[in-house]
């Protein structure tokens, strides 16, 4: 019988728990922080160590090209707001990285792909009217940490003490360049989304 990748994960889960092994930790982060991010697998325990974050010490929110589609109902902000008022958070930091392929993405061509999977075209045509903007598509990735830092910034949700960050992360090597300092929020506050 063949393995499949779930059975893979399992038995990886059966090898890796030994009793006591790992103290409990609180829900709430020991660092006060949220981190909003790309899902993009090079990120994997890559990220979080580069910036000096070990378990337990911020909240990780990750999505597609960490990008906020609806900023009053979606998870990202719902995430935060639990974070902030339920769990501690402090502060927040998005974090875009280079190379990213919410950059590049054909949206045309996805659609193209789900049709030919079996979706409907009319159930994408009704559920995602504009495919690049559902999808959150950017052509920059410093833009899109700038967009996504005042989208949060600016949510009547996110008290304005909490300062937002923005960082830009290389996933070849691991550096990190300062996009938006949320502690100077003058500089950016004043802007139009």
């Amino acid at each position: 019988m063949t393995m499949t990748l779930l059975d893979s994960i399992l038995e990886a889960n059966r090898v890796f728990v030994r009793p006591n092994a790992f103290p409990p930790l609180s829900k709430s982060p020991a660092r006060q922080l949220a981190i909003f991010t790309c899902m993009d697998t090079r990120l994997v325990d890559f990220l979080e160590p580069a910036m000096g974050i070990k378990r337990g010490e911020a909240k990780v929110i990750k999505n597609a090209g960490n990008t906020i589609f609806d900023p009053m109902s979606g998870g990202v902000i719902r995430s935060l707001v639990a974070g902030i008022f339920m769990l501690g958070v402090e502060e927040v930091i998005v974090v875009g990285h280079r190379d990213c392929g919410m950059a590049a993405l054909d949206a045309e061509l996805l659609i193209q792909k789900m049709i030919e999977r079996g979706i409907s075209p009319d159930v994408i045509d009704i559920n995602v009217p504009d495919m690049r903007q559902w999808l959150g598509i950017f052509s920059h990735p410093v833009q899109n940490i700038e967009r996504t830092v005042k989208i949060i910034r600016h949510n009547p949700l996110i008290p304005e003490d909490v300062p937002v960050h923005g960082l830009l992360f290389c996933p070849d090597d691991g550096h990190l360049d300062l996009i938006v300092d949320g502690y100077a929020k003058k500089s950016y506050a004043s802007q139009i989304i």
